[in-house]
């Protein structure tokens, strides 16, 4: 347009000051072939102006039929377009009205003519998976990921339905392709997470932990929870298998995972069905004499027999300075039942009851009284222990 304005000004103009030069003697003569034009200068350059404007109308002429003759070829091609985003935009519309079944035909339908048709074939996916329609499901996932940018999108999503499926050993292998690392995307990270414990798979769960803490997948209450459950699963299936083993889990833990109180009664009670006792009884009493706390007195009340006599001793003597400590109390009640002191015992679980009366200290309680032949007090604390059930 702003073409068309400037030549049609200097047109305006020439006609201006065509009169300034009307007295001017111009001649032009031109000569083709046979034929001769002779004519003022004036008259050529207004001759000369109204070829160009022909000229330039029929370009426009020209360019106007050839843009109607391609339209016209490509016209059915634009309505595929149109429709396929029309489809598209339902399918999206049913997805978030979890119309899963028309989710699926829009998003199909929209995917052949649409601008990414990766997309409508993964939501397809989606919609299938949520009608549980496993072969069609699979049928997008493989055309989606002909498309070599979404690779890795289609495996963490099949990952995700073989896992939701309960095809754990499938889902395995494709997230293995996927090689989970610090650098990977939370939502790899968060499927190897929920994978690895339903396949109970803890060493390479541990092995995932130090990514999890560093990437802040979970909080941090839930990390240490799953933290502890891992490094016990680990000590108690190594129990089982030798003690070559359990030393191995044991010293690829870190100086803090040792220092976890469940973890080393673990290791201990472990150590003590290996014929090591006396390194067990080392350990926990070392831990005894540092902080008495409820993991270690446990592991020492089922790992020790009456002829360690050094060091029930010791336990008795702590037991006075923290007389305060319950989980103390109750070992040394143990202790005394194991020796058959029922009096001592009976005393230690009376004054158990009255820091923290539950069921079972009630019943502990009631059998001492049997034992002494208090059939009275033994009932009246059985009665206490069904009031606390």
């Amino acid at each position: 347009m702003i073409k068309v304005l400037a030549y049609l000004s200097i047109i305006l103009i020439g006609l201006c000051i065509s009169p300034f030069f009307d007295g001017m003697n111009g001649y032009l003569y031109l000569a083709f072939w046979d034929y001769e034009i002779e004519m003022g200068v004036i008259a050529a350059l207004i001759c000369l102006v109204l070829f160009y404007c022909l000229l330039q109308l029929v370009e426009w002429c020209l360019v106007l039929i050839l843009h109607l003759i391609f339209s016209s070829r490509l016209l059915p091609d634009k309505w595929r377009k149109k429709a396929s985003k029309k489809h598209t935009l339902l399918g999206e519309l049913a997805l978030a009205e979890e119309d899963w079944a028309v989710a699926e035909k829009a998003m199909v339908k929209g995917a052949k003519k649409g601008e990414s048709p990766s997309f409508n074939l993964l939501a397809a996916a989606r919609a299938a998976q949520h009608q549980n329609n496993i072969e069609s499901r699979d049928y997008y996932l493989l055309e989606a990921e002909k498309e070599p940018m979404v690779t890795k999108t289609v495996a963490t999503i099949r990952t995700r339905y073989l896992l939701q499926q309960g095809e754990l050993i499938e889902a395995r292998k494709q997230l293995d392709k996927l090689v989970p690392t610090s650098k990977s995307k939370l939502p790899v990270l968060k499927l190897a997470l929920e994978l690895y414990q339903a396949q109970a798979d803890f060493n390479a769960l541990k092995l995932l932990l130090p990514i999890i803490k560093k990437r802040q997948l979970l909080s941090e209450q839930t990390f240490a929870e799953l933290a502890l459950s891992t490094h016990q699963a680990l000590l108690i299936s190594a129990t089982k298998t030798s003690l070559q083993e359990l030393e191995k889990v044991w010293h690829s833990f870190s100086r803090a995972e040792r220092k976890e109180m469940s973890n080393l009664a673990l290791y201990c009670t472990g150590l003590t069905q290996y014929d090591k006792k006396p390194q067990a009884l080392k350990l926990l009493m070392k831990q005894l004499n540092h902080s008495p706390s409820p993991e270690i007195l446990t592991s020492l009340g089922a790992v020790l027999l009456p002829s360690d006599v050094n060091e029930r001793e010791l336990i008795f003597a702590a037991e006075k300075k923290h007389n305060d400590n319950i989980h103390l109390k109750i070992l040394v009640a143990k202790l005394h039942q194991q020796n058959k002191a029922y009096r001592q015992a009976m005393e230690h679980w009376q004054h158990i009851c009255k820091m923290q009366p539950n069921k079972t200290h009630w019943l502990a309680l009631g059998e001492m009284q049997e034992h002494l032949g208090e059939q009275n007090s033994a009932i009246l604390s059985y009665r206490n222990a069904i009031k606390s059930a």
